[in-house]
C-alpha cells in the first residue's frame, strides 16, 4: 500500500513564480521583496550567517547559500556559468528552501532563478536609497542580459530613475532589453561605448558576465556624486571595477568575510576600510556623507536576501492560492521505523508459511 506524508511541503515552480510576479505586479513586486530585504537587515544580528560554499570549475561555479535565525533555516543552491547561453541555458539556475528550526521540516521549495533576478535588483534598490544621490534621476547601465530589465525595473519603481543609458559589447542583448521595456515610459539611450554610457550619469550599474578579472568601470570616467553598483563581480577571479575606483570610494558591502573573497574587494589588502549595509540601514554607521562623495555597492548577493525573497514568494504564493502540496518527508507510524517504508515488498515473504517444503526450487517458485 503506499504510503502518503501528513508533513506537505509547499512548491512553488517557475511558473507558479512567475504567474505571482505577473498577478502582483512587477512594481509591486519589487517594493515587496525590498521591503523584506530592509526589514531583515535591520535584524541582522539575529541571524546564523557564512560565506557561501562554492565548488568552482573552469566554465563556472556551483554554490550553497545558507542562513538561519531562530525560526527559520534557509539555502539556496545557485551556479554561474557564463558560457551556457550557447548552450540554451541560463548562465544562473538556483533553486531554494525554507525549512522550520525546530523540526527541520522542508516548508518551502522553490525555484530561485527569477526571484534571484527580482531579489538582486531590489537589493540593489535597497543599498541605492541610502548611498545614492537624492532625487538622482538617470543611470548608466553596463550589461544588458538577463539580470538588465530587473534592475532598471528597480531603480525606475523605487528610486524614480527616468532615463536609463545602455551599452553592452552585444548589442543583441540591447536591443532585446529595449523591446522588453518599451512599454514603461523610461527614457532608454543606447550608448556606443561606456564612457558615453556613464557620462553624467547619476547611479552606474555593472552586470557583466564574463568570469574574468574585467576593468568595466576605470577612475577616468568616474564622476563626483556617482554611485556605482557594482553586481556583476561576484566569486573570485571576477571583477569589474579597477581597484582604484574603490580605493576612490566609500565602500559598502553586504556580508565583509564574503566580498572580500568575491567581490572587487578581493583586488584590495585586508585592511582597506568598507562598511556593512546592514549598519547603514539601521543608523549604525553613516551611509553618503556629502553630494560630492563617490560611494560603491559591492554587491554579490548575501543568503540573507534569498531568505527575504523566497518568504515573500511563499506568503504571495499563498495568498493567491498558487504552488504544489508534495511529500518529501514519509509518514511514519513508528518514527524510528523508517524501513517500514519497504516492508510491503518483503511481507509476503515473511508471512508464507514454508513448513512442509522440501523442495527448495518449488519454494522458492512461489516467493
Amino acid at each position: 500500500m503506499k504510503r502518503t506524508s501528513l508533513v506537505q511541503t509547499q512548491f512553488l515552480s517557475a511558473q507558479d513564480v512567475a504567474s505571482v510576479v505577473t498577478q502582483t505586479g512587477v512594481a509591486a513586486t519589487l517594493h515587496g521583496i525590498a521591503d523584506y530585504i530592509f526589514d531583515d537587515y535591520l535584524r541582522w544580528e539575529d541571524f546564523d550567517k557564512c560565506a557561501r560554499l562554492a565548488a568552482h570549475s573552469k566554465d563556472g561555479v556551483i554554490e550553497l547559500m545558507p542562513v538561519a535565525d531562530a525560526k527559520t533555516y534557509a539555502f539556496k543552491y545557485v551556479n554561474g556559468h557564463p558560457k551556457n547561453h550557447r548552450l540554451g541555458l541560463p548562465t544562473v539556475m538556483a533553486f531554494g528552501v525554507l525549512a522550520d528550526v525546530n523540526t527541520g521540516i522542508p516548508e518551502l521549495l522553490s525555484e530561485l532563478t527569477l526571484t534571484t533576478a527580482l531579489r538582486t535588483a531590489a537589493m540593489s534598490a535597497v543599498a541605492a536609497r541610502a548611498l545614492a544621490r537624492p532625487n538622482s534621476t538617470s543611470m548608466a547601465l553596463i550589461g544588458n542580459g538577463a539580470q538588465s530589465e530587473f534592475q532598471a525595473l528597480a531603480f525606475h519603481h523605487l528610486l524614480g530613475i527616468q532615463e536609463i543609458r545602455l551599452f553592452d559589447t552585444d548589442r543583441a542583448a540591447t536591443e532585446k532589453l529595449m523591446r522588453n521595456l518599451k512599454h514603461t515610459g523610461l527614457r532608454l539611450i543606447v550608448c556606443e561605448n561606456i564612457a558615453q554610457a556613464v557620462r553624467g550619469a547619476d547611479i552606474v550599474t555593472t552586470v557583466t558576465a564574463d568570469k574574468a578579472n574585467a576593468t568595466i568601470l576605470t577612475p577616468d570616467l568616474i564622476e563626483p556624486g556617482m554611485h556605482i553598483n557594482g553586481v556583476g563581480g561576484d566569486c573570485p577571479g571576477k571583477t569589474e571595477l579597477h581597484a582604484d575606483v574603490l580605493r576612490g570610494a566609500a565602500v559598502f558591502v553586504e556580508y565583509e568575510p564574503q566580498t572580500r573573497i568575491e567581490g572587487d574587494l578581493q583586488q584590495l589588502p585586508a585592511d582597506f576600510p568598507v562598511t556593512e549595509l546592514w549598519q547603514v540601514l539601521s543608523a549604525q554607521a553613516p551611509g553618503r556623507t556629502g553630494n560630492a562623495q563617490v560611494t560603491v555597492f559591492d554587491s554579490v548577493g548575501f543568503a540573507l536576501e534569498d531568505y527575504s525573497a523566497l518568504r515573500y514568494m511563499r506568503d504571495s504564493a499563498r495568498r493567491l492560492g498558487m504552488g504544489l502540496p508534495v511529500s518529501l518527508i514519509p509518514e511514519l507510524a513508528d518514527p524510528k521505523d523508517l524501513f517500514s517504508l519497504i516492508r510491503p515488498l518483503t511481507a509476503s515473504h515473511e508471512e508464507l508459511d514454508v513448513t512442509g517444503f522440501t523442495d527448495f526450487k518449488e519454494l522458492a517458485l512461489c516467493l
